[in-house]
């Protein structure tokens, strides 16, 4: 009789292998981590750094989308696609060039993110009001509002700031659960092996 569930095709992984992988996970979170507490005590630098990504990013797409342009056969997919490479390529080599440009778009999309994401999660939570926890639900709308108009307020000055603390804390949380879930593979035992183990022993 087998014990524990055996995945379809193959067998259930030994403890060598949840090891590995819990390591994997643990290592991998505590540098995202590490990464997050960089961007959170030095925004700027995180700031402009994410500003040169997204640059960077975008060329690559310009190249994509002219190599497809270059193996279409129809004159107007050709010209959309080129049109689409022009616009990635002058728009990325803009942000690699000046990256303090990016840096402040990046936060009016921030901003903007903030303002129509919390209006939206008040008037949900005051339609839903009398259900349980409903006043959270407006106290947490309120509050990007209010994080929102701050930012805007002190625009453009919080453009130094504002996307690489944001960044930097998203990156803490993501370290922080990779972490918790490697932890958690490395506790799960497959029901049934510790009594396989001790009745081979």
């Amino acid at each position: 009789m087998t014990h524990g569930r055996v995945p379809d095709g193959g067998s259930p992984p030994t403890n060598s292998e949840r090891g590995d992988r819990s390591n994997a996970f643990r290592v991998a979170g505590v540098l995202i981590a590490v990464l997050g507490v960089f961007g959170i005590l030095f925004p700027f630098v995180a700031g402009v750094s994410v500003s040169l990504l997204l640059g960077v990013a975008l060329v690559v797409g310009a190249v994509v989308h002219a190599g497809h342009a270059l193996g279409s056969r129809d004159w107007k997919g050709v010209l959309g696609l080129a049109l689409l490479a022009v616009v990635y390529a002058v728009t990325g080599v803009a942000l690699i060039a000046n990256p303090l440009l990016g840096l402040a778009s990046l936060t009016v999309v921030v901003i903007a993110y903030l303002l129509v994401s919390g209006v939206a999660e008040t008037l949900i939570g005051l339609r839903i009001r009398g259900d349980t926890n409903w006043g959270w639900i407006v106290f947490s709308g309120a509050l990007s509002v209010v994080l929102g108009l701050l930012l805007l307020a002190g625009f453009p000055g919080t453009a130094v700031w504002a996307v690489g603390l944001l960044f930097g804390v998203n990156l803490v949380s993501t370290g922080i659960a990779m972490v918790l879930v490697g932890r958690g593979v490395r506790s799960e035992t497959p029901a049934g092996e510790d009594l396989d183990a001790g009745t081979a022993g």
